[in-house]
């Protein structure tokens, strides 16, 4: 086997908290166990994975499997190169622990690389790591952080976003694309893309992008009286969205409109409109075999070159690369590019 570039041992520290996602924690820890055991036969280990919280011991999961930590004292002078720091809760409110964020704010500064799942950046947030960054979180949650955090711009549409040495992740299972990014930074494309392959990666993304946070959070808005606009939308991607066109099917002026779904969502209707035609436009990519024209037509775009450049501007990567990337049909996995959003 040919030697992995940069050969080094990296310590990761992964922080568990009480009520925290399970796969928040295993998810990372799996993936660069998984690296670790493919490139380290007869080599140094590329990562040194430590479970650690505030007093060590048991702690207690949302899921009910207790996982076993060592004490943050433990870690006293030992150098960390990656900190990740997982989320969830019990609950509706992230209650930051005080003495955890204490020793985040005291240790992150010397790390080389910081990151979180999920909510845990909310824990990075109290920690005052995160602001004037950008930064993404569970789209459910990123109301909540902006409101808790406004000096971080949080972005609900990103998988993970990586923010100079930051990186944070969307929901649970996007733990696994972040950390693949890092086995990539690491030690390159190739560990990544076999790490990804041993996970079965692309089989899970084979069946679409499904957790786009805008399309996903709309659709599911059963309660709010713009349900059946989001409903209307979705049967209606190929045709004139404009904010005419949609305040005359909710029954509004388009000023009053735009107003009141701005206030109820918190983004103007165009963008809950772009994440819709976008997921569609992913799907078809990841599902069929269509050219590009048509799939444009379908997911309502003017034509092709309006398709390109929409996942240039959202992705940062072109229609075909993407298909490439995430096609059911394809051979190679994902790369964990930090262009992709939603989640599996």
């Amino acid at each position: 086997m040919t030697p992995v570039a940069t050969r080094k041992t990296r310590r990761v520290v992964l922080l568990a908290h009480e009520q925290m996602n399970l796969l928040d924690l295993a998810g990372p820890l799996q993936a660069l166990s998984t690296a670790s055991k493919l490139f380290s036969r007869h080599e140094p280990a590329l990562y040194e994975t430590i479970v650690a919280s505030v007093d060590g011991g048991l702690v207690g999961t949302s899921a009910g499997l207790p996982i076993m930590t060592v004490p943050l004292s433990a870690l006293h002078d030992m150098p960390i190169d990656t900190l990740i720091a997982p989320g969830g809760c019990k609950g509706d409110e992230m209650c930051a622990p005080p003495r955890l964020v204490a020793w985040i704010a005291l240790r992150a500064p010397h790390v080389r690389r910081l990151c979180s799942v999920c909510t845990g950046a909310f824990l990075l947030a109290a920690a005052g790591m995160l602001d004037g960054r950008r930064v993404a979180t569970h789209w459910d949650w990123v109301a909540r952080l902006e409101k808790l955090h406004p000096a971080i711009q949080v972005d609900g549409d990103r998988i993970f976003i990586q923010d100079g040495p930051v990186w944070t992740s969307a929901g649970v299972s996007a733990g696994i694309d972040l950390t693949l990014a890092l086995i990539e930074e690491d030690y390159g494309h190739r560990v990544a893309i076999e790490t990804a392959r041993q996970l079965v990666m692309f089989i899970k993304r084979s069946g679409g992008q499904s957790q786009f946070s805008v399309p996903l959070a709309a659709q599911s808005d059963a309660t709010g009286k713009f349900a059946d606009l989001h409903v209307w939308i979705a049967a209606h991607l190929a045709d004139d969205l404009s904010i005419g066109r949609l305040a005359e099917q909710a029954g509004m002026s388009p000023r009053t409109f735009a107003r009141a779904y701005a206030d109820a969502h918190g983004r103007t209707p165009a963008r809950t409109v772009e994440a819709m035609r976008m997921e569609v436009a992913c799907r078809a990519l990841e599902e069929t075999a269509l050219p590009l024209k048509t799939l444009a037509t379908r997911a309502g775009y003017a034509n092709e070159q309006s398709l390109r450049r929409a996942f240039q501007r959202r992705l940062g990567i072109g229609p075909m690369q993407y298909r490439e990337r995430f096609s059911a049909q394809g051979h190679a996995p994902s790369d964990g590019s930090k262009t992709t959003i939603g989640s599996r």
